[in-house]
């Protein structure tokens, strides 16, 4: 297992570190106020199944942009732990973020698993 470790939050998204068998796994510590973010082109009728489970609440979502909008197929506020499946709706680029508005660093750890 290829696992991405953030010691704290990164200002910029990472591209999703896929493996042979279509799965991603990762482990940050995000620091209070910070953010860690997963990136990867996707294309329409792709299906990606995603967990995560945290220490502390943090604030998660999947998005996209389209155009000047931002589109998001998942969004949770203060949530230690969810899983869901993305039904790719159009070819863009697909962001898995996580961001701590808490006052103490959060350990998130997430999988990600392209589906036929």
């Amino acid at each position: 297992m290829i696992s991405a470790l953030a010691t704290s939050a990164r200002a910029d998204p990472v591209d999703v570190p896929w493996q042979a068998d279509a799965t991603a796994h990762g482990e940050w510590q995000i620091a209070p106020g910070k953010f860690a973010e997963w990136c990867t082109q996707l294309r329409q009728g792709e299906k990606v199944q995603w967990r995560f489970d945290a220490d502390a609440p943090l604030n998660f979502n999947v998005h996209y942009h389209e155009g000047k909008e931002v589109r998001f197929p998942a969004k949770q506020d203060t949530a230690s732990k969810s899983e869901g499946l993305l039904d790719v709706p159009s070819d863009q680029h697909y962001c898995w973020m996580w961001s701590n508005k808490s006052k103490a660093a959060v350990t998130a750890r997430a999988t990600l698993r392209k589906v036929p």
